[in-house]
């Protein structure tokens, strides 16, 4: 039986965004994996964490799962602080990693090869406002061919820096004008059943 942790980085924003799609998503994760035979523990980082505990989380978990907003192109900052204050204890313990993989006598040695994580896997599930269309096309002005998974390479960096295998990302794509709320949850289930089946 594996263990999965799943990270619910939502941030509210009165108005704009209360957080029930990814509270919703978060529930389909869980209830498909404990179907599945997995064991789940849960972080919604916006009811606050403790820090060693959160260590602790990822150690146990074989699989780490963060369900996010996207705002401004990226997660929000709680989700970022979150990041800086577990992987920095990670760091510090020497739990996550012992160093960036060189040394001061081997400093040619291969940047980021300095993980304890080898085995874990990441996936990154998120809600855009941009749609599909946004993305993988040369002819796109913002993101100009580049993939989600281009787009938030900065997010998946931290793990595989830690020796953790980043799997394919899963999309949400235009929310707020087209959300195709049961359908897109189709398409969450079959991207977990592919991944960690």
């Amino acid at each position: 039986m594996k263990n999965v942790l799943i990270i619910n980085a939502h941030q509210f924003y009165e108005g704009m965004s209360s957080g029930s799609l990814n509270k919703l998503l978060v529930s389909v994760i869980q209830k498909e994996m404990e179907q599945r035979g997995y064991r789940v523990k849960l972080t919604d980082i916006e009811q606050g964490y403790d820090i060693n505990e959160e260590v602790e989380k990822h150690l146990w978990a074989d699989i780490i799962i963060t369900q996010s907003p996207v705002y401004w192109f990226s997660t929000p900052w709680i989700y970022k602080k979150y990041i800086d204050e577990v992987f920095t204890a990670g760091l510090m313990q020497q739990s996550f990693l012992v160093n960036d993989g060189r040394t001061r006598q081997e400093p040619s040695r291969q940047y980021g090869t300095g993980g304890k994580m080898q085995g874990k896997q990441y996936m990154l599930s998120l809600t855009w406002n941009a749609p599909k269309d946004a993305f993988d096309d040369n002819d796109q002005v913002l993101f100009t061919g580049k993939s989600v998974d281009d787009v938030f390479a900065h997010n998946t960096a931290n793990y595989t820096f830690c020796g953790v295998e980043s799997l394919p990302s899963f999309s949400f794509f235009d929310v707020i004008k087209s959300p195709e709320i049961d359908k897109n949850i189709m398409k969450l289930k079959e991207h977990l059943a592919h991944n960690f089946l």
